[in-house]
């Protein structure tokens, strides 16, 4: 198993156990494509170490069904690795807001509230809050909230949290953040998204 050297060890009085089992804030934010698949992607390493993981998506329409939904969701229910629940709280928004922002939004401070109430009870090991970076960017969820709670979660419970314009006190917070730039895109070109590409 390779195993990465960092470049700087801080003078924190941690051992290198303690310090390499931290729970970890993840941010994936920026315009490019890719945010989310990779954090499926880091909810699919914690199923094979057999962590229960919590998906909750808060902007993607509870109709739309997900690739990586189906796959998860057959993972946990395999009995070989971790647990997956996967939890929908939006009603198919996007980063343009439409008609219907109250329903949206109080949709979005309630998947909040149930996140908290799972970091308070340590439901999971690993969180994806997918999209959940545009609740926060429109004004829906209150950041300093968001970043208190995270600071304060019991245990070893890491958190991945997805979407464009990552408000910067969360980026600042966060352990590991990657913004996803876009370089090029079939969109580009008049060329709409394809299944087994995008979905």
């Amino acid at each position: 198993m390779p195993q990465g050297q960092p470049s700087v060890v801080p003078d924190d009085g941690l051992t290198t156990r303690q310090r390499r089992n931290r729970p970890l804030v993840f941010v994936h934010t920026g315009v490019g494509k890719g945010k989310s698949t990779a954090a499926f992607g880091l909810a699919l390493r914690a199923w094979n170490q057999g962590w229960p993981v919590g998906v909750f998506q808060f902007v993607k329409s509870a109709k739309w069904k997900v690739g990586e939904e189906n796959a998860l969701r057959v993972l946990g229910a395999s009995g070989e690795g971790g647990s997956v629940d996967w939890h929908k709280m939006g009603e198919g928004w996007s980063w343009v807001q439409r008609d219907g922002q109250m329903d949206n939004e109080e949709k979005a401070r309630e998947g909040w509230e149930q996140v908290k109430r799972d970091l308070a009870a340590e439901t999971y090991k690993l969180y994806v809050l997918d999209e959940f970076a545009y609740p926060l960017h429109w004004g829906w969820i209150d950041t300093d909230e968001v970043v208190e709670v995270l600071r304060n979660r019991p245990g070893t419970q890491h958190v991945v949290i997805t979407g464009r314009n990552a408000p910067e006190k969360l980026v600042d917070f966060a352990d590991l953040v990657t913004d996803m730039s876009k370089v090029k895109h079939p969109m580009d070109t008049g060329q709409k998204g394809q299944r087994g590409i995008e979905w």
